[in-house]
């Protein structure tokens, strides 16, 4: 017989979590808690110190990543916690701090689909608790195809400001284009030098490199 594995389930959707609930419990995992969104989640482990966290990705009130971000904290603060993230679709933020946590044993990252593969996601969540690392191929091809792009890294806005890096303008020029604080340039100065894993030379000199990287990713394109 398979030892119980207590469970702490975080899914907003009340069809899929009343599901998942009497599924697992089929299958002699105990569901400790079963909750709603990521502060309930965080609660609910501090309460039940669970064996196995197995949370949604998008969830209140942002749904966006607050599950994924949840289980990177969670991580850290029990790092013999095993985590499996679950997602409608492969959402790239926070995964990748997700999949190396506490070397990368004892998490998953699969999406909803797989759920119904019954016998396979209850196996898989077995082989995370173990010890195992379990990804979706399709969340694996996923972060392959960004790993190429360095650029891939960056938000939207730190493009945005690299771009303007690269055309030679200043952090004040910059936020008087983008009509933004000068402060708020050199933060986003500061997430693009380090999400471009840039050596810590002097910052003239990095933004040189951080130039460069930008101009090879556009050849490439």
């Amino acid at each position: 017989m398979q030892p119980t594995v207590r469970v702490v389930l975080a899914e907003d959707g009340v069809l899929l979590r009343e599901g998942l609930v009497g599924l697992l419990g089929k299958f002699g995992f105990d569901m400790v808690a079963a909750v709603e969104d990521a502060d309930a989640l965080k609660a609910a482990v501090e309460e039940h110190s669970p064996d196995l966290v197995v949370t949604d990705i998008r969830m209140p009130p942002g749904f966006s990543d607050e599950g994924l971000r949840a289980a990177v904290d969670l991580r850290k603060a029990h790092p013999g916690l095993a985590v499996v993230a679950l997602s409608q679709y492969v959402e790239l933020s926070y995964s990748a701090d997700l999949l190396d946590s506490n070397d990368g044993t004892r998490v998953g990252y699969l999406l909803k689909d797989r759920v119904v593969e019954v016998e396979e996601f209850v196996a898989a969540l077995r082989r995370v608790v173990d010890g195992g690392t379990v990804v979706d191929p399709t969340v694996v091809r996923q972060l392959l195809r960004r790993s190429k792009d360095p650029l891939s890294r960056l938000s939207a806005r730190e493009r945005e400001v690299l771009a303007l890096i690269a055309e030679g303008h200043s952090n004040t020029a910059i936020a008087q284009i983008l009509t933004v604080a000068e402060v708020t340039v050199g933060k986003h100065v500061g997430n693009i030098l380090t999400k471009l894993d840039l050596p810590l030379t002097d910052d003239k000199n990095r933004r040189v490199l951080a130039v460069l990287t930008y101009l090879r990713s556009r050849a490439a394109a």
